[in-house]
């Protein structure tokens, strides 16, 4: 509902001295106009934070005292330009909260997060306003509206009604009392699990490297540097240091301490522990549901999305939990007698599947990722995403040195399109470190508009791969090169938008759509043709050969059982919190115990998110009832590619011209699923997706 620009709004309050000093509030002398991340310190953002909610708050108040009858004008494009300051204040910050935080930024935080919702209450459940835009929704027939314009009207009335603005009175106010105590236990909920993630390292010694790459060690150096620690080599919680480790360290105890940590994390009783948290969250989200006329939480998020039901998320996740827990414990059972055939007395545990697992892939695809590594360097991956990128879309990329990031690690580049024309900025911030959270994410510091002039957007990727060091530079796995690519789909989304409107710019989509261009863009990173080009020996500068890549290519659909088992039961689990009553859920533990015993759980396999370290349904609750998005998503992405592979050319430009048209530039201002079918000519076929994890054939029962 906010606009960016960088250009500060005037008022009375710039008129103080400090104020005007401050490089939050003043106009950007940077190239491209971006953040002076150089000049900017954590004591700016309290004064342009209160700034930015003083003018906000002055501009909502022009359009409700308006005395002119509503038009589109005057109350719905108005209320797309407000908010600009303080969208460009907040942007700026929650990227340094999310990639580059520090004990100052964090208390800030705090604060900023009920401030946020205290600020946006009024605003969402003001009446007068919410008056003006049901009289214009009522006579939307009438009004001559473009396209986007009525698919604005419609996304604004419904976020409206959607916050409670036709509410009660007393309603209304225990909603804002809600919505600020939300805002806090999300803030505590992610504060709390980077509290344990920054805590926990694990030291290794010389005689704890058995059986790991010296590219992993490498970057265990590297990570012990991050922390003050040169010459040690350690790991972390990070899942780029914690999965090959578990794939690759014949250290048994050494797994298991480490696997421990890693699923432990926000649940071991301390400061940092996150199940209170939980429970408070789920009985507010419980509240909220009831107090819109909703019988859960999850019917209320899934109204508005793709799937529109519980009913329907639970039905896709059972089809494909099915097959996926037949495969894995068929592999399951394969990776027992695999450890017997070895000697070993033990029954296979959590902490063991992956490594048994690249074992079992090593004999059976003759493949592991160690062999790979070596020609997935960070650099040539990403000339590969921007090539791809190239040749699909004509955009082009050239690196910048002189525009201000928040780490010296991270990298920009200008973003031009096939006339040669500005179309974005864009940051990469690819390396694991203490001040980040876990995970990969995008997210963008402007978006793109054209409301007041062509705006470019300020898009950002941020991950956590290890760094290398001595001279190595980092080296991706699959996973690894598949992430880097699936960030880079969502940064092609939100850079190549082509709306008027910022509230319906790039990723400004439903849940379980914006996922589709992220995943769909994967496929090109596994493609021969992209490999053959990119994929080269960090040392020798060889291409990848011949014979690895096929390989590597048939290694593809191995241990699926596992990876679709860990993400569907994760689905669950969230749709479980969701829609069953909050106080099934008082003890967490057991709450997650007794439905992982219900759908019938393998207990050599973990969730891929437990609840305490869920960020993406507890920090925050934008994917609340809709971690099963990815999965949506991906029976989407994996008919898309179909159409490049029906033309017979994975760069077909008319097909890519579709995908450009109506799925990457078309934001929010087309309904996804007309979206969809407007790019494939039919709505997508569910068995493309278990087709492509290789789960259409159930194994025979173990």
């Amino acid at each position: 509902m906010s606009g960016t620009s960088v250009s500060p709004v005037a008022s009375k309050g710039l008129e103080n001295p400090l104020l005007k000093a401050n490089p939050l509030l003043k106009a950007w002398q940077t190239p491209f106009e971006t953040p002076p991340f150089d000049e900017i310190k954590p004591e700016h953002f309290m004064p342009a934070f209160e700034q930015a909610f003083f003018d906000h708050s002055a501009e909502i108040a022009a359009i409700v005292n308006d005395p002119a009858v509503p038009d589109f004008a005057n109350t719905i494009t108005a209320l797309e330009r407000s908010g600009k300051l303080l969208s460009r204040v907040a942007s700026v910050f929650y990227d340094l909260v999310s990639a580059h935080s520090n004990p100052a930024i964090l208390e800030i935080d705090k604060d900023v997060s009920s401030r946020m919702a205290r600020h946006w209450n009024p605003i969402m459940m003001n009446a007068v306003l919410f008056g003006r835009i049901v009289a214009l929704h009522d006579r939307r027939a009438e009004l001559g509206l473009t396209t986007e314009q009525m698919r604005l009207l419609e996304r604004t009335y419904t976020r409206f009604h959607r916050s409670g603005a036709g509410l009660d009175e007393d309603a209304k106010a225990r909603m804002a009392e809600i919505n600020e105590r939300l805002a806090h236990l999300g803030t505590t909920f992610s504060h709390h699990l980077l509290g344990d993630e920054q805590e926990w390292f694990m030291e290794l010694g010389e005689g704890d490297l058995d059986g790991l790459a010296e590219s992993f060690v490498a970057s265990a150096r590297a990570s012990a540097d991050e922390r003050g620690m040169t010459g040690k080599a350690i790991i972390t919680t990070s899942r780029s240091s914690m999965e090959p480790f578990l794939k690759s360290a014949a250290r048994r105890d050494l797994r298991e301490k480490a696997y421990k940590a890693f699923i432990q994390r926000g649940n071991n009783g301390n400061a940092n522990d996150n199940n209170d948290t939980i429970v408070e969250i789920l009985k507010l989200r419980e509240e909220t549901a009831k107090i819109l006329g909703f019988p859960t939480f999850a019917a209320y998020r899934l109204e508005d999305s793709m799937a529109k039901t519980p009913e329907a998320v639970r039905g896709l996740l059972e089809r494909v939990w099915k097959p996926a827990r037949a495969r894995a414990l068929a592999d399951r059972d394969a990776l027992q007698e695999l450890i017997a055939e070895e000697g070993g007395n033990f029954k296979l545990a959590a902490w063991d599947w992956r490594y048994y697992a690249e074992k079992l892939r090593q004999r059976r695809a003759n493949f592991d990722d160690a062999a790979i590594k070596p020609y997935l360097t960070l650099d040539n991956m990403i000339a590969a995403q921007f090539d791809t990128a190239t040749r699909l879309f004509g955009i082009t990329f050239a690196e910048r040195k002189d525009i201000p990031v928040w780490h010296p690690d991270v990298r920009v580049w200008e973003v031009k399109d096939a006339s040669g024309a500005l179309k974005a900025i864009f940051y990469g911030d690819y390396f694991a470190r203490p001040s980040k959270r876990s995970g990969a994410w995008m997210t963008s510091l402007r978006d793109q508009q054209k409301l007041d002039g062509d705006v470019a957007p300020l898009v950002l990727n941020i991950c956590n791969f290890a760094k290398g060091t001595d001279g190595q530079p980092s080296l991706l796995s699959p996973d690894d090169a598949r992430t880097l690519f699936h960030e880079f789909g969502h940064g092609l989304h939100g850079m190549l938008s082509n709306v008027t409107y910022p509230s319906l710019s790039g990723t400004s989509v439903f849940t379980d759509f914006v996922e589709l261009p992220s995943q769909l863009y994967e496929h090109w990173q596994e493609q021969p043709q992209v490999l053959q080009t990119f994929a080269r020996h960090y040392q020798t500068g060889e291409p990848l050969p011949d014979d690895l890549l096929k390989r590597f290519i048939a290694a593809r659909k191995f241990n699926q059982g596992f990876a679709t088992v860990e993400f569907v039961s994760s689905a669950l689990i969230d749709l479980e919190f969701h829609t069953q009553p909050a106080s099934a859920s008082a003890d967490v533990a057991a709450f997650e115990k007794k439905e992982l015993e219900k759908i019938g759980m393998p207990e050599e396999i973990a969730l891929r998110h437990r609840p305490t370290q869920f960020g993406h349904i507890f920090s925050g609750d934008h994917y609340a009832s809709g971690y099963y998005s990815y999965m949506w998503s991906e029976v989407m992405d994996a008919d898309a590619f179909g159409a490049f592979e029906e033309a017979g050319n994975i760069f077909d430009p008319a097909v890519a011209k579709r995908l450009h048209d109506d799925i990457y530039s078309s934001g929010g201002s087309v309904d996804p699923e007309a979206a969809y079918i407007a790019f494939r000519g039919r709505a997508p076929a569910p068995d493309a997706l278990l087709r492509r994890r290789g789960l259409l054939e159930e194994p025979e029962a173990a």
